[in-house]
């Protein structure tokens, strides 16, 4: 009897924790079926991985893996049969793994399988890791880096790399832009190595955040002048060198000239003839120089920062190797929870782009509040064009937290920049009910309120922040909590809160309007000039173009205060209904570990977002109120 009992109880707690949800697994097949036999016709170390995953997790009888040589040459696919019986055929084996992933997605959400053709729209679909090499993450909020040099983690590294194959990511920079010149040592070169190996099979290259003036910081040369002879001839040495070690690796991501950081400007170089430098060293073994336009505060100090990257790039345009390509921030400041899109994207046409989004929460709350960025994405794409783009790269939010990503619903953002770097035509709403369906529950009343939650979550995180176009007030260096009263002399002004919302008893707003900085000019029509007439200015940036007298009346005929106190109170407002309906409703659909995580996580946005709204109406009632 007691033998039985044992056994009983064991099985019950083996059946438990095999169901037991931490947030690991992220959106990736949670049981195992084991029930269809997989037929390729060709072999690889990907198609294995796409063979093994549908052998494990395909619910039907019969799927075949077939490489196609009449397809398009790209890593598409096409899926045709059911939920009984699928072929996936591409023209490359990375297309037969993309390809597996979309059947069991479509299992997960009950999607159509038949007659369906798939194609990246961007050839590069890239995380920027700002990880640190003492494993510290600039910007992290889910634990230290998963990149632990010289103690690698080679079941985590897999987890990963399937996490990201299965939303068609395929680029990864492993080290923050912020770079250790020690990155390019061959001690680090022998680690990035073995992580390379690891992440081929599942399509993915690495690339390498670089500090500009490494030879120099490593004592092999006097100087970083891109017009040193030694100089050049390092580099040229060092690419020779990766490319020995790492045969596909992707190139070099760099940060210069700006915040502090090295750069060709050092010696009166422009970042053409930096970018050049490295592009000539990269360019015999197909490599990419990334160079990243948030450059502000060097050669244009003084002139308000949002126009500091076109003035600093427009001139260089068409100046650049063909293996450049400019990275360039969806916003023209620093991943504001609103922003209008960066004028860099109208003024450089003969070079090619990047679009860098942030996907950690440095400025939507971090890891505490639950912000859905798919709407804030895709209000960006209706004003950039994806085919203006060379690739997509997004700031990831992976750390070695057991969920991944600090807040269980921050995984989702990590989920819809692959969606929409595969596909940016997708929608934000569609994108949220497929994490949800394969992360939590396919339950039509879950789905429907949570992602409905999750669609207004950034324009509630707008509103009780910095409604109607302000932007930067955060808290000193953290940039967690309001401070709309920030000064330091010691800093430089455009890091101070008081430099970006200009509040006076005449009205509040950054005036960059023709009669202000002009930064409208920087835009192209018929955005210059609706963004320059106070009238026409949607209202959503009107703090942004324009300083406004409290007075003024809005189209809903309330005074510009009386809207900006009615935002505050309703992003509130909304946050307290996302929190009761998680605590009241929800708990029966989600694992108890998963529900208390998310339920304290919202306790804690909602302390938060009113103290945004307490700090900041206190703060400009000051103002405001001297005017009423």
């Amino acid at each position: 009897m007691k033998k039985k009992l044992f056994t009983l109880l064991t099985l019950t707690v083996f059946t438990l924790s095999s169901w037991a949800e931490d947030g690991h697994r992220l959106w990736l097949p949670a049981q195992k079926s084991q029930t269809a036999h997989v037929s390729t016709n060709a072999q690889s170390a990907t198609i294995d991985l796409a063979k093994q995953e549908l052998t494990d997790y395909f619910a039907g009888t019969k799927a075949t893996l077939l490489i196609d040589p009449a397809l398009t040459d790209d890593e598409g696919f096409t899926i045709n049969g059911n939920e009984d019986s699928v072929v996936v055929r591409a023209r490359r084996d990375i297309g037969l793994l993309y390809g597996a992933y979309d059947v069991l997605r479509r299992q997960a959400t009950q999607g159509n399988m038949n007659h369906v053709e798939q194609h990246p729209r961007f050839r590069l679909r890239m995380l920027n890791h700002w990880d640190n090499l003492d494993g510290s993450i600039e910007r992290g909020y889910a634990g230290e880096s998963i990149f632990e040099w010289f103690h690698l983690d080679e079941a985590l590294l897999h987890q990963y790399a399937r996490a990201n194959a299965s939303i068609g990511i395929n680029g990864s920079v492993l080290n923050n832009v912020n770079a250790s010149p020690k990155m390019l040592t061959r001690e680090y070169l022998d680690e990035v190595r073995k992580i390379a190996d690891l992440l081929r099979p599942y399509g993915i290259r690495v690339y390498l955040s670089i500090n500009f003036a490494t030879p120099m910081a490593l004592g092999d040369t006097r100087t970083a002048d891109p017009k040193n002879k030694r100089v050049r001839q390092w580099w040229k040495r060092k690419a020779k060198e990766i490319y020995s070690i790492i045969p596909d690796f992707g190139g070099f991501l760099v940060k210069a000239n700006s915040e502090g950081q090295p750069g060709p400007g050092d010696y009166h170089r422009t970042h053409a003839e930096g970018a050049n430098m490295l592009a000539d060293a990269l360019a015999p073994f197909n490599g990419s120089v990334i160079w990243r336009c948030f450059v502000y505060g060097a050669n244009h100090k003084g002139e308000d920062r949002v126009k500091q990257a076109v003035s600093e790039f427009k001139p260089l345009d068409g100046k650049f190797r063909e293996n450049v390509i400019l990275q360039t921030k969806n916003g023209p400041l620093d991943f504001q929870p609103r922003e209008p899109y960066s004028p860099v994207f109208d003024q450089i046409s003969e070079t090619p782009n990047m679009a860098e989004l942030q996907i950690t929460q440095e400025y939507t709350g971090q890891s505490h509040h639950l912000v859905y960025l798919g709407p804030m994405w895709k209000e960006f794409f209706q004003y950039v064009e994806p085919e203006w783009l060379a690739g997509i790269s997004g700031v990831a939010n992976i750390g070695k937290d057991r969920n991944w990503c600090g807040h269980h619903f921050s995984q989702a953002n990590w989920y819809a920049f692959g969606r929409l770097a595969w596909d940016p035509s997708l929608s934000s709403e569609d994108i949220a009910k497929e994490w949800l369906g394969q992360t939590f529950s396919t339950d039509e009343n879950f789905v429907y309120m949570m992602s409905t939650i999750m669609e207004e979550s950034r324009e509630t995180c707008v509103d009780y922040m910095m409604p109607l176009g302000l932007h930067h007030i955060f808290k000193f260096d953290h940039h967690y909590g309001p401070e709309p009263d920030g000064f330091k002399a010691e800093y430089p002004l455009e890091w101070c809160p008081v430099y970006y919302h200009q509040a006076d008893a005449n009205g509040i707003g950054f005036d960059r309007s023709s009669k202000g900085t002009d930064a409208v000019s920087q835009y192209r029509e018929p955005y210059a000039s609706m963004y320059d007439k106070l009238e026409t200015c949607p209202e959503n940036l009107l703090l942004w173009f324009h300083h406004v007298p409290w007075t003024y009346r809005m189209k809903d005929g309330s005074t510009l205060w009386e809207s900006l106190q009615y935002h505050y109170n309703q992003g509130v407002i909304n946050v307290e209904t996302y929190h009761n309906i998680w605590h009241n409703k929800m708990r029966h659909y989600v694992d108890e570990q998963r529900w208390r995580e998310v339920d304290d996580r919202l306790e804690d946005q909602l302390q938060n977002a009113r103290e945004w709204r307490d700090v900041c109406l206190k703060y400009f009632g000051g103002f405001a109120n001297k005017k009423q």
